[in-house]
């Protein structure tokens, strides 16, 4: 059920009716995690089995880690629960991989991984479960980690399933730490939603998927091989910028949509994005791009890794080992390996050079800096729309290539329309302590979001689904 259709509309405009009644005050979150399964099962009922395992594994391992296991076997549960956790994932996600790359789809076993199915939102829930266990685990003797848990098992199964199964971030995020969620969970009250906060993420992840994203998507098709191939190679590069402002929009539209629809409920989720595209450092990218994932590498892999307290090599190691397995998250081809290598490569060696190159702080650096980290960042962005490898570095060939060839005029400015608008948002937020913000955007903030309305009433591209439901 995607976001952007009538279908999610009139689903949303039931539940929410419902939800504050005073015959559900008592209930909201088993009503919650009811319509939340609905909403999951809506197109392929199928996958609700799997989520309902996933679930019941995390369920079970962490209610017995606090109550009925003993201390010195309480890091087997935890281990065993995570194990299982990632074996789900890599058997259902990665099975095709292995088969592809160690197998012939000939025999039984082969043919077998390449017809399993992949059921959507399965590395998100995943990581949330495996966010349980550790958090009861490392957590078992503080305090604030203990509201978590409940004595009572019908209970913290409840609290469990909303955590993993709350609709607006089940399919795509922003991944949840149980520690952030699970004690938010108590009786909400229709007086206390704050509709301002729900009324901005809305209409701005509205406009941004279906009016940004939506109209790009039909235009950077010709990244495709092997429709580039006929293409100028101004035109390549144009399709690569409308491609790194397309997955942006789409990605960051969905995790605005999914804080203004947790908001309507009363639950706070992360904020998934921070202007990226202003970056001047990887680093700095890294902190602003899908924060919810990187910090959950950084708390769940990094650091439990060794982090940068072991010395210089093993820093490097562990951010190539890091950015290696985040890049695998997203999807079962060796081209998200690449990239996450690309990115870890990319962070140890500013790491490196930071040691030994000082720029000067001026307008002019921090500008060169910016374009320099969005271009390497925006030609990594080929990995995800071109999983073969092979495709990307004809891709790439062709930028140097076609410089004799023909320009789309239209193609061209027809992405260059679309894009504008993201330079602009995060342009805005660079000038955001200055007067002139105040004046021409704060004050008539309402009428700018009302303007976004009207685009997304009158200008909407043809609808699609989100890109980040395929990881």
């Amino acid at each position: 059920m995607l976001f952007n259709s009538y279908t999610f509309l009139f689903f949303l405009l039931a539940v929410f009716s419902l939800y504050y009644l005073p015959q559900f005050k008592k209930h909201q979150v088993l009503y919650l995690v009811g319509v939340s399964l609905i909403f999951y099962a809506w197109e392929y009922p199928i996958y609700l089995l799997l989520l309902l395992i996933s679930a019941g594994i995390n369920i079970f391992v962490s209610y017995r880690l606090v109550h009925t296991v003993k201390q010195n076997v309480q890091k087997k549960w935890v281990t065993g629960g995570v194990v299982l956790n990632l074996g789900i994932l890599c058997f259902f996600k990665y099975g095709r991989l292995v088969s592809d790359t160690l197998l012939d789809p000939g025999t039984d076993v082969g043919s077998f991984l390449l017809q399993l199915p992949l059921p959507i939102g399965i590395s998100f829930f995943t990581f949330e479960g495996i966010s349980l266990l550790v958090d009861v685990y490392k957590g078992r003797k503080v305090e604030a980690f203990q509201s978590i848990v409940t004595r009572s098992l019908w209970q913290h199964s409840n609290n469990v399933l909303l955590f993993i199964t709350f609709f607006p971030h089940l399919i795509a995020g922003p991944i949840l730490k149980a520690h952030d969620f699970i004690p938010q969970i108590k009786t909400k009250r229709i007086s206390k939603i704050d509709w301002r906060f729900c009324f901005r993420h809305l209409v701005l992840g509205y406009f941004l998927k279906m009016v940004i994203a939506d109209n790009l998507k039909d235009q950077t098709f010709w990244i495709q091989y092997p429709y580039f191939e006929g293409h100028s190679s101004f035109t390549l590069l144009m399709l690569l910028l409308g491609y790194s402002a397309q997955i942006f929009a789409d990605f960051a539209g969905y995790s605005l949509i999914a804080l203004g629809l947790a908001g309507l409920f009363g639950y706070r989720l992360e904020e998934n994005f921070n202007f990226p595209y202003i970056a001047a450092s990887f680093s700095e990218f890294w902190r602003r791009w899908h924060i919810s994932l990187s910090s959950f590498l950084r708390e769940y892999l990094y650091i439990p890794l060794g982090g940068n307290r072991k010395g210089p090599l093993r820093t490097y190691a562990n951010l190539m080992i890091t950015m290696f397995l985040g890049g695998l998250w997203h999807g079962a081809a060796w081209s998200y390996a690449i990239w996450g290598v690309f990115h870890g490569l990319a962070l140890a060696t500013e790491r490196f050079l930071k040691n030994y190159i000082a720029l000067p702080h001026n307008i002019v650096i921090r500008f060169m800096k910016r374009f320099m980290i969005f271009g390497f960042v925006s030609l990594a962005w080929l990995l995800f729309k071109l999983p073969d490898f092979s495709h990307v570095v004809k891709y790439v060939q062709a930028i140097f290539m076609n410089t004799n060839r023909d320009n789309d005029f239209a193609l061209t400015t027809y992405i260059l329309f679309y894009t504008v608008p993201i330079f602009l948002y995060h342009g805005l937020y660079l000038i955001k302590s200055t007067p002139f913000y105040e004046w021409i955007f704060r004050k008539p903030e309402f009428i700018w979001y009302g303007v976004l309305l009207f685009f997304i009433l009158t200008n909407s591209g043809s609808q699609g689904s989100f890109i980040y439901f395929q990881f």
